[in-house]
């Protein structure tokens, strides 16, 4: 059995996470993944992102109700063994209020390039609307990670199947194979559960944790980011929350804050560095919170804005990347089984969304870029590394530029 943590999202103020750690046979050692300390999030490092200011938590949690659980697998060490080990995956769920099953959100999709899965999102573009958790996790775990979220919701609606509606859970995956044992599928569905069961409305915990643990992004390690932005009240005074599961891009392409940094850390790769044909390029996952008054069509309208932010980044959504950008609002609920023809929902007129998609264009650049800075360096299957940025070199770029 792998080493799990449960890791719940951070209480404002805290300075460490709050989470339950339940150590088992077989854990990998203290050299699997570096300690969290003097990891900093890109704004500490003098790197300002856009001009909107970040919510209190500079997270999606911002956007009230929501809530993020991580579950954490790391096991073992060495040459690959398929279907045991070594490990370093895990599951990251999106909860976007209590009981959205009978409180639907609104939602809207948008796919940048589609060499990956996120499933659910036919109902979600019919519909216009989300009624369960999402969850992000590595490519082969999607199936029992779709049942963790099904058993999770029949535990909390003995009903669904019987008198209720059935589901098609929001799972969405990253590939996770340089580091991890991808064949062994080693998220259960306890794990899923535990990640929904500890999810919580504090600071986030970002980098190599939950389904962010084995991603590899612009040639270092990546993982889980967020980031959020607060509008003026003559905007509206909405927020817009992200989170992204960073697992895309090549290093020459690394951009941060206007400053071309996979170019200036190291030279470009040599040929043989280069992927080849067939191996993945990998993907990322965006999830877009607001508690902007928009419907389905106009959420989807948000996705699309996401891809602009990874494109500041450097991003150019290479062929064999999958990039999924899922939006949905808080603001109105969309009622289960509604008892009259019609029910009331306040719409945002288009002409005042140009506030919310330079918020989200932002958020996502700044959220990325989060992953990059807190995650930390990882040893995985055969000794696969993947490196985490070299913060006093990355904050002694964008000295020397004057960017800070």
């Amino acid at each position: 059995m792998p080493c799990k943590t449960g890791t719940r999202p951070r209480e404002a103020g805290l300075l460490a996470l709050a989470c339950v750690v339940i150590w088992l046979s077989g854990c990998a050692s203290a050299e699997a993944a570096e300690p969290e300390q003097g990891r900093k999030r890109v704004r500490d490092l003098g790197v300002v992102i856009g001009h909107y200011p970040p919510g209190p938590l500079n997270a999606i949690t911002d956007v009230e109700g929501v809530k993020v659980g991580h579950t954490t697998l790391i096991q073992g060490e060495g040459a690959l063994k398929p279907g045991q080990g070594p490990v370093r995956t895990g599951v990251t769920v999106i909860v976007p209020r209590d009981d959205v099953w009978h409180k639907k959100v609104p939602a809207g999709a948008f796919v940048l390039n589609g060499t990956g899965e996120m499933t659910g999102l036919a109902w979600v573009a019919e519909s216009g609307f989300l009624e369960y958790p999402i969850a992000l996790t590595n490519t082969l775990n999607v199936p029992r990670v779709a049942n963790g979220v099904m058993s999770w919701m029949i535990k909390q609606y003995p009903e669904i199947g019987i008198s209720d509606d059935t589901l098609t859970p929001v799972v969405a995956e990253c590939d996770d194979s340089r580091l991890n044992d991808s064949q062994g599928r080693h998220v259960s569905e306890q794990d899923v559960m535990a990640a929904l069961d500890a999810a919580n409305s504090g600071s986030v915990q970002e980098g190599t944790v939950g389904a962010g643990t084995g991603m590899v992004s612009y040639g270092f390690k990546g993982g889980i980011g967020t980031s959020s932005r607060k509008l003026p009240e003559k905007e509206g005074g909405y927020t817009v929350g992200v989170l992204v599961n960073a697992n895309h891009g090549r290093k020459p392409e690394l951009v941060i804050g206007g400053l071309p940094v996979g170019k200036l850390y190291e030279p470009p790769p040599q040929v043989s560095e280069v992927l080849s044909p067939g191996q993945s390029e990998g993907s990322i996952i965006v999830i877009i919170a607001t508690d902007a008054p928009l419907d389905g069509r106009q959420l989807a309208r948000l996705a699309k804005r996401a891809a602009l932010g990874l494109a500041r980044t450097g991003s150019t959504a290479r062929h064999g990347s999958g990039d999924f950008m899922l939006a949905f609002s808080t603001a109105n609920i969309i009622p289960h089984y509604p008892k009259e023809p019609t029910f009331p929902m306040t719409h945002l007129a288009d002409t005042y969304l140009n506030p919310l998609f330079t918020a989200t264009v932002e958020t996502v650049e700044e959220a990325v870029l989060n992953a990059l800075t807190t995650a930390t360096t990882v040893i995985g299957r055969d000794g696969h590394r993947g490196e985490a940025i070299d913060l006093s070199r990355l904050k002694a770029l964008v000295t020397d530029s004057g960017r800070n």
